[in-house]
């Protein structure tokens, strides 16, 4: 798998915020958001190739030299870790089914995080979705390519369906607008099944002051409507930062 970091830091979205985690960010997208926050892993993706054996030692170090321990297999049973694969889009590769099963075998918290629109059979304590809107696209001026290539992949519900029988899931739609939020509404009408406690409406955005001013009326739209209102931690806590 090409990789674009690993690091530890605080969760900043999502049900597990402020948990302690391990993040490993997969370097490669089948999209092109327009307002993507991690350019280096799918607009212009770096990294180096990596097997699942040289993660899990990564990881494992990230969480246990502190400790004094090197790997998970003496860990009590007490500590849980938590490690949160993203990218990019870790579903497009392959090498996330070992690696996956391996982080598993350690009893490890795992969450991934995916724009939903690729499937593996992958262990995952937490699927993370994030499907994309139509503010999403590209401009035909920054790229006709992607702009097409984006429109026609960002959505798949036969992707989504299966995610949602086989795991246990979140919805994180990215807002931008109040007119966003009509199209949220359209796309779960799509969607029967999906529980309204599982959907989280997050404001685009990476800077905080920015990110304030969406929530003023992102926020009471979410508690009239009920969902959960997302605000992006990290970027309170770190700014908008790699390895954070």
């Amino acid at each position: 798998m090409r990789i674009a970091e690993i690091f530890r830091s605080i969760q900043g979205e999502g049900r597990l915020t402020g948990v302690d985690s391990v993040f490993v960010r997969c370097s490669g997208c089948n999209l092109r958001c327009r307002w993507c926050d991690t350019p280096y892993a799918s607009w212009t993706p770096e990294g180096e190739d990596l097997s699942a054996a040289e993660i899990l030692e990564k990881v494992s170090e990230l969480f246990f030299l502190s400790r004094g321990v090197l790997t998970g297999k003496n860990s009590s049973d007490t500590f849980s870790a938590h490690v949160v694969l993203t990218g990019g889009e870790p579903m497009l590769f392959a090498e996330l089914i070992p690696l996956a099963a391996a982080l598993g075998d350690r009893r490890w918290h795992i969450t991934i995080e995916t724009a939903g629109t690729l499937y593996l059979p992958v262990a995952c304590d937490l699927m993370s979705i994030s499907p994309k809107l139509s503010n999403s696209t590209p401009s035909p001026e920054l790229d006709p390519r992607w702009t097409w290539r984006h429109t026609l992949n960002r959505h798949a519900p036969e992707v989504i369906r299966r995610l949602l029988a086989e795991y246990d899931c979140q919805l994180k739609f990215v807002v931008d607008c109040p007119a966003d939020c009509r199209e949220v509404e359209e796309y779960l009408a799509e969607f029967p099944e999906i529980e309204l406690s599982r959907v989280m409406l997050m404001p685009q955005g990476v800077e905080a002051e920015v990110l304030a001013e969406k929530a003023v009326w992102l926020g009471p739209y979410c508690e009239a409507h009920g969902f959960t209102f997302c605000p992006r931690r990290q970027i309170e806590w770190f700014g908008a930062q790699r390895g954070t």
